[in-house]
């Protein structure tokens, strides 16, 4: 079995990645939970629902800053004879933890509006659009700081809450307005439920990411058959059968699979390329096992494991 990874240098830059989003994470963080007591203070005393909607959004972007930069954190440190892997996987558990929150927050929110819609009451909707204009403008600020590197997976969910949330500032602006100029009330819970629609759609998205990522499923962006195509498509390559791939964090990802060989005193040189084309395909971290070749199994270079298709005639 042949093993090969750049270990020491790959770990050192990936540490490097996620430690560089620490001190925007920080600033995000501050300026998310900061306004969101405001919010939550400027709902409760004007009685506007979405106010208190929009704030309870914020608190879920606030934790998930929160997780994302102790994600961010852990995934940094070196890998250690208790977790030979390092801890890449504390950015998906985090995203998880996060997309169950947001999901609580979502029945809480539904659950209040829709009492709202039975019992109306009266809101001050100019207070509701004034302090709605500055979350939304904090909102767009901490979108900024988040989107100016190349987010991860925890980077990517709590910038996806933030954009969400952004959005559910505007809704309160417009409940706001409409209120305070028509005195229709019911445009408040009604708007509180479309922020839910949006806080939903981001948790489920999130949810879906992080369980393909703890369950060890395959990366979207490296198929396994085009995967096993590219490494049957090496010198000294006859078949490639029992492929693995799966990620360890959001930017390392690994492989495992079996190569079968015409000759076994010639495996030096195909592992170096087979190491090729992994990394071609952005694969750091490999493990390829050697063995004779007997049998197609999978992906194959002769032309009978995957036949040219029949060219169709004409008719006569």
């Amino acid at each position: 079995m042949s093993h090969a990874h750049h270990h020491h240098a790959e770990h050192q830059a990936q540490g490097q990645d996620h430690t560089a989003s620490l001190p925007a994470l920080r600033l995000a963080l501050i300026l998310t939970l900061g306004y969101a007591l405001v919010e939550a203070a400027a709902g409760w005393w004007s009685g506007s629902l979405a106010l208190l909607a929009d704030a309870g959004h914020m608190v879920t972007d606030a934790a998930a800053l929160g997780l994302a930069g102790l994600a961010a954190w852990l995934t940094a440190r070196p890998p250690s004879p208790r977790h030979s892997y390092g801890l890449g996987r504390a950015e998906s558990l985090a995203a998880l933890i996060n997309a169950a929150a947001m999901l609580a927050v979502v029945v809480l929110i539904a659950a209040a509006a829709w009492g709202r819609l039975q019992t109306p009451r009266a809101i001050d909707g100019l207070t509701v659009s004034g302090v709605a204009v500055v979350g939304l403008a904090i909102n767009l600020v901490v979108a900024w700081v988040l989107a100016r590197g190349e987010p991860d997976l925890n980077v990517r969910g709590a910038l996806l809450h933030v954009m969400g949330d952004a959005l559910g500032s505007v809704a309160a602006i417009v409940s706001g307005l409409v209120i305070w100029t028509t005195g229709w009330t019911p445009i408040d819970p009604l708007l509180s439920l479309l922020i839910c629609g949006l806080i939903l759609s981001a948790s489920l998205s999130l949810l879906s990411e992080s369980l393909h990522t703890l369950l060890d499923g395959v990366p979207g962006a490296l198929p396994l058959e085009t995967v096993g195509m590219a490494l049957a498509r090496v010198s000294g390559v006859a078949e490639v059968h029992d492929l693995h791939i799966w990620s360890l964090s959001s930017r390392r990802v690994a492989l495992s699979a079996h190569v079968r060989v015409p000759d076994l005193l010639d495996w030096p040189a195909t592992l170096e390329g087979l190491c090729r084309a992994a990394r071609a395909l952005g694969i750091e971290h490999v493990t390829f096992q050697p063995e004779p070749a007997e049998q197609p199994v999978r992906w194959g270079a002769r032309p009978s494991v995957h036949p040219a298709p029949a060219v169709p005639q004409p008719p006569p």
